[in-house]
């Protein structure tokens, strides 16, 4: 079975085939958007998760082969004191051209004032994937927590430096692949859809 996943985020496909692995998924093979000439450009303005998702997975099916599997994510950080913001727009929460950097820099900020009791946060995963058939099956996944005063940890991508999982007293950032891997709303995701793989 040959899954196209429908990204450019090198560190999401480091993640996925980590994932195909743990869950002993053998006879999976993920390869990216690259293999197919890169990820078409998909706006992202449904305004909901598996809308985003459906749209880059659609997008990235017109090049895939026709026996080929197509899967995309959608996923995003909601903060309680900030009525689920960044949430869909996480990607794009600082503009759609900044850096991870400046996406972080802007939520710290706007949790300045917030007290730790109301920095209550989780992230939130939707997986969607396209069958050659062109079936479409969902599974979602998330992971609560809060939102750290500062940055901590050099590992992981995006907004893993602020967010701490409960449970943990660091950073996602700061934890090993495998456990962050297990914590993760993209691994609670992906639990979920190779259970339904093994079906």
């Amino acid at each position: 079975m040959l899954i196209y996943l429908a990204t450019g985020n090198a560190h999401k496909a480091e993640e996925f085939s980590r994932l195909l692995r743990a869950h002993n998924l053998h006879d999976i093979e993920i390869k990216t958007a690259v293999a197919l000439g890169g990820m078409p450009h998909v706006p992202e303005d449904t305004g909901t998760f598996v809308g985003n998702a459906r749209q880059k997975a659609l997008a990235l099916r017109k090049r895939a082969p026709a026996t080929a599997w197509v899967m995309s994510d959608d996923s995003g950080l909601c903060c309680d004191a900030l009525n689920d913001a960044p949430g869909v727009e996480t990607a794009n929460y600082a503009g759609p051209a900044a850096p991870a950097a400046a996406h972080r820099a802007k939520l710290l900020a706007a949790l300045c004032n917030t007290p730790e009791p109301l920095r209550s946060a989780y992230f939130f995963c939707l997986l969607f994937l396209i069958s050659p058939e062109g079936a479409e099956y969902v599974t979602t996944g998330s992971c609560g927590g809060f939102i750290l005063r500062e940055e901590r940890g050099s590992d992981g991508f995006g907004y893993d430096p602020i967010f701490s999982a409960k449970g943990t007293d660091c950073s996602f950032a700061e934890l090993p692949s495998e456990d962050k891997d297990r914590l993760s709303h993209r691994g609670h995701a992906f639990a979920a859809l190779a259970h339904w793989l093994r079906g």
